[in-house]
């Protein structure tokens, strides 16, 4: 609470209605041990008006642990407007949950939600999903951007790569009509050096192929 000397166990700080606003959720841990003890020690023992009377008593704690938080920290808009009470262990969130109507009017008269290690995390992960969406929602715009400026730079990117790729074919079939032609035309020669004496052929062979002599010139 602004101008309060109270200071909160935890608090989770999320978003408010601007980028600069900040509102804080008050958590709280709370372990009414000496409560439990008796009402488990009443279990143990099979006394059922020690068992009554400890559910009424741990009851009665937990309401007030609830309107202190409520007091002391939630304060609305610099807050939420409930705050939630920590039980650190899983069977006495579920001894609490066990009684009727107590949930509800910890909710409903002191705007205070109870937690256990479990539903804690649970709360927990919702709120970061609930943030990412909120993010996303802020700055939907600036999203729609970036997502067009990859759709124009990815377009270009398209025009270029579709000019190379012709590039490459029209090199790639002027290779091949050169291969092939040359090929040929040796294939041809090389069909006649069979039928002719090592002379005759390498005659006949230094006239037209001298152009496929290689242009690097010997170190010899």
């Amino acid at each position: 609470r602004p101008e309060s000397s109270e200071r909160v166990e935890f608090a989770i700080r999320m978003p408010g209605n601007t980028e600069d606003d900040v509102v804080w959720l008050p958590i709280d841990s709370k372990f009414p041990l000496q409560g439990y003890e008796n009402l488990l020690n009443a279990r143990e023992a099979g006394d059922l008006e020690g068992i009554a009377a400890a559910e009424k008593a741990l009851n009665s704690t937990i309401e007030k642990f609830a309107k202190d938080i409520s007091e002391k920290y939630v304060e609305a808009p610099h807050t939420t407007d409930f705050g939630i009470m920590f039980l650190p262990i899983e069977s006495l969130y579920a001894e609490v949950l066990r009684h009727p109507g107590l949930f509800e009017t910890l909710q409903r008269k002191h705007r205070i939600t109870i937690t256990g290690p479990t539903t804690m995390s649970a709360l927990l992960n919702s709120l970061q999903m609930g943030f990412k969406t909120l993010a996303i929602q802020k700055r939907s715009s600036e999203v729609w951007q970036i997502l067009g400026a990859v759709k124009t730079e990815f377009t270009k990117f398209g025009g270029v790569l579709d000019k190379a790729r012709k590039k490459i074919s029209e090199a790639d079939s002027e290779l091949e009509k050169l291969v092939t032609t040359r090929t040929n035309l040796m294939m041809s020669k090389l069909r006649k050096v069979e039928e002719l004496p090592s002379s005759q052929s390498n005659q006949l062979l230094e006239g037209p192929l001298d152009g496929l002599e290689s242009p690097i010139e010997s170190d010899e």
